[in-house]
């Protein structure tokens, strides 16, 4: 190849290499990042998943491809317990415990679905149907409030005939869980677990502090 010729591949290469690079958006790189270890205990063994992320089971949502902004607009994620028994009845609950931050939570629990009466049998394929309580309502942290953890609870509901009070209908926010729970003696979850994300505006960059990443992945998760 002569003088010449090499030339004009090289330029050719740094042509085509400038494009690349400016053509490239780093929000395009999809990190997945696991929740800190204080929160990480609270998966149990439940796992969430929406249209376009198959797994939210405890980590934070991805700031890539605006998924912190589709997440306010997707319908009900599927939710699965593989260890559900196929002949017994479940409560499903999903609550924001950090209404309106999590340095303030004036609002908390606040109430984003609640169903009841599912059948375990759906439960383990993560068909969630029943008697809707609450209907969902999509994660929407508030801007400047931070991240916000979003946890899903499944109970044994057994013969209990479950229902919300009057005054607890007339609000999703301020709602009393533990006294909910106590009143239809629900003690103890049969598992559950938590993601966490933030207002999409508020959103500065992959990096979030405390928190264990695992993998960089090119807009796709498995």
């Amino acid at each position: 190849m002569g003088w010449t010729m090499r030339l004009v591949t090289r330029a050719l290469f740094l042509g085509l290499t400038m494009m690349i690079t400016r053509g490239w958006d780093k929000r395009d790189v999809c990190v997945y990042q696991q929740l800190p270890a204080e929160d990480n205990v609270f998966c149990t063994g439940l796992h969430i998943s929406y249209e376009e992320l198959k797994n939210l089971t405890c980590i934070y949502v991805p700031e890539c491809n605006n998924y912190r902004e589709k997440i306010t607009k997707w319908p009900h994620p599927n939710v699965t317990f593989p260890e559900a028994m196929e002949n017994s009845t479940y409560l499903l609950v999903m609550v924001d415990p950090d209404a309106p931050s999590r340095v303030n939570p004036l609002a908390r629990y606040w109430r984003h679905w609640l169903v009841a009466d599912i059948q375990g049998s759906d439960l383990k394929m993560g068909n969630i149907q029943g008697r809707v309580l609450s209907a969902y309502q999509p994660p929407t942290p508030p801007p400047k409030t931070g991240y916000h953890r979003y946890q899903f609870s499944v109970y044994l509901q057994g013969k209990n005939k479950i229902t919300l009070l009057q005054y607890e209908m007339q609000s999703l926010g301020a709602w009393q869980l533990e006294g909910f729970l106590s009143r239809y003696k629900l003690n103890q979850s049969e598992a559950r677990t938590q993601f966490m994300t933030q207002n999409h505006m508020d959103s500065p960059g992959p990096q979030v502090p405390g928190a264990n990443r695992t993998t960089h992945e090119i807009c796709k998760q498995t």
